[in-house]
This record gives C-alpha cells, structure tokens and sequence, in this order.
C-alpha cells in the first residue's frame, strides 16, 4: 500500500515486493487508494474489495519502475481520525477477512504514524520511507528525495534564463514544510545567491540588502534565491495552513510574500516560481530506481525471515533496518550548525571527509 505524497521511485519499491513475494510463492494484494482504500472496503461487499484491491502479479508490475508515481493510487487518510471516530478495528477485521498476513506500507510521516500503531496492535508489518522532503527520522534516505533535487536542480537552472534577461531577483519556492533539506541541496547544488530554510527564521533586513549585493555583483545584474515552503519571514505572523492544499490555503506562500518584500524594499522586480508538484512528477533519477529496488526487496527478505515491526532504512550509506516506532522519536531536520550558515542565508560544509554521501 502507498499512502500520502506520490513520489518517483515507488513503483520501483512497488515491482521488487512483488517479484519478491512471488519468489517466494506468496501472493500479494495491492490495497489502492492507501489507507482511505482501505475504509472504503465492506467484507461483507465483493464488489468494494474489488474496487479497493488489486491482486499484484508478473503481468501487472511489468514495465511499472519506468513510471513515476504509483499504480496503487494513493491519498493523505489516517483511520484514526475519521469523523465516525477511530477505525482502527475496521481496518483489522478487512485485513483478517482478505486473509491478509503482513503488510508492506510505503509512506512519509503520516502513512507511516498509523503502520506502527497497526504493529502495536500485534499485525506484521513493514514500512518503507518515501518523501521528496526526506524528514522521517531514522533513515538517512526516503525514496522520492533524489528526483525531487534533480527536478529542482534543472527549473532554477533554467529560470535563470528568464530572470537574468529581465536583471531580476528570482525567489523559486520549494516544497519543505518541516524540514529544509530539500531547499538546502536544491540551492547548494545550482549555486543559488541565498537559500532560506524552514528551520532559521528569515530576517528580511538581512536578507534582502544580501540580495540586492548579490545582483549587483553578478555581473549580469541578477540573483537567484530558494525558500522553503515552510520557511517563517521575521515580522510576520507564523502560519498555521501549510497542511492544507495551495487551493484552500488563505493567501500565497513564503515565496511570493518574500518577492512583495523584495520588491517594496528594494524597487527591484523578481521572478516568482513555485516548483510544488513538478518536483514529484514524472520518472524516478537512477539513484530513487535503486533504493526502491533495494527497499523493496529488504522488505521482502524481513518478512522472509520472520522479522516484524521494522522500517527499511539506508544509515551511512549503508541499508539496514530499525524499529518501526523509531520515526516517532524526534522530527528530522537540518543540522543547521554544521551544515547551514544562518547569518549568509547558504549551506556551508565544515567537513566532507568521513561523512555520508548526503552530508548529514
């Protein structure tokens, strides 16, 4: 089952169980529509399992690593919290009739929260960290991260053809409501002017004259900075919306009330671009093909041996796996003293030797 964000790579993790499984002479079912699928099955309604399964053989994942997103189909569903109340026992008693005998769950934070409580309550289970924003804690790496760097990599690479021609500031937002990891590589790797992250409040005093220097400077009298999308502008009032959708969101987000700012302070016009779902569209890169391959097939050799209530994981650059109540322990974010220089708004790297190939 995938739940939450889609991400690249899932398909990949999504093809290793499968093939996995079969070699093993299991049979698997693929729950659709992640935990809200699940809800909407009736046992006692062959139809609805119908809707809400697939039964996953050769002939179904053929081709599917190719394919971003996920063949399951996916959706943000918690069965703690429906307005019926805590369907945790619906959701026993659909695995119990469907024969059900652990499950491999793929999912961020979210997805993940309820897979450990499904495991408290004595069903086997086996989770897979995937999210673009890379902040379940205990894993070095989520499926959908690497792709989400490349994507934002290329698009502030070339809107930078656009905000040089018009010697503009560009503010390109990126997704990032807890953790700035995403922005921090995102603008290390293109080189940007400044990157703000979600964990250091932006000082637009600071900030914006570091800008205006930067264009200045270039020698082509433009500059380019990324922002988390849960990045906190100092002055303003903390918002409390970014859980929501963009559509039903109040008013717009941190890059474009940073670009008004800008604009006000300096006089200098900006490029306003909100990255958001291209990030996550389209093929997995090289590297989130293999860690889903790898994960999945983990999975698979876990509950091969017997194991339950682990998370997959990469530590180190090693694949490994932890307790699946581990992502509950702490939330994971940029370790900003070693890796973010709060004063010139920019990564900066103290040490690369002996560290991981993601500099945590």
């Amino acid at each position: 089952m995938t739940g939450g964000g889609d991400v690249p790579g899932l398909n990949a993790c999504i093809r290793a169980i499968t093939l996995g499984a079969l070699d093993e002479g299991w049979q698997v079912t693929g729950f659709r529509r992640g935990w809200r699928g699940c809800l909407l099955i009736d046992p006692d309604d062959p139809a609805s399992v119908e809707a809400q399964t697939w039964n996953l053989d050769r002939d179904r994942v053929r081709g599917i690593d190719r394919i971003g997103g996920t063949i399951l189909h996916t959706s943000r569903t918690d069965p703690r919290t429906q307005d019926m109340g805590d369907r945790t026992d619906h959701v026993l008693r659909v695995l119990d009739h469907l024969g059900i005998d652990a499950m491999i769950t793929l999912g961020g934070d979210g997805t993940l929260r309820f897979s450990t409580h499904l495991a408290d309550q004595g069903f086997t289970v086996i989770s897979v960290p995937k999210t673009m924003d890379n902040d379940v804690f205990g894993t070095d790496y989520c499926i959908g991260f690497s792709t989400a760097i490349t994507r934002s990599v290329a698009a502030i690479n070339a809107l930078r053809t656009t905000t040089r021609s018009h010697e503009r500031i560009g503010v390109i937002e990126l997704f990032g409501r807890r953790s700035g990891e995403t922005a921090l590589l995102s603008g290390y790797l293109a080189q940007v002017a400044r990157t703000v992250i979600a964990e250091v409040p932006a000082n637009p005093d600071r900030l914006i004259p570091l800008l205006a220097e930067d264009r200045a400077n270039s020698g082509e009298n433009y500059a380019m900075c990324v922002v988390s999308e849960g990045a906190h502008i100092l002055g303003e009032e903390a918002k409390s919306d970014l859980a929501k959708s963009a559509s039903h969101r109040e008013e717009g987000g941190v890059g474009q009330r940073l670009a008004r700012c800008i604009e006000a302070k300096t006089g200098i016009g900006t490029v306003v671009q909100e990255l958001a779902y291209l990030m996550r569209s389209g093929e997995p890169d090289a590297m989130d093909r293999m860690v889903g391959f790898a994960f999945g097939g983990l999975a698979i050799q876990l509950l091969r041996d017997g194991e339950r209530g682990r998370m997959v994981a990469l530590t180190d650059g090693n694949y490994c796996h932890v307790p699946i109540a581990t992502l509950l322990e702490q939330e994971k974010s940029v370790d900003t003293a070693n890796l973010y220089d709060s004063e010139a708004y920019r990564a900066k790297l103290l040490r690369i030797e002996g560290m991981p190939m993601f500099l945590y």
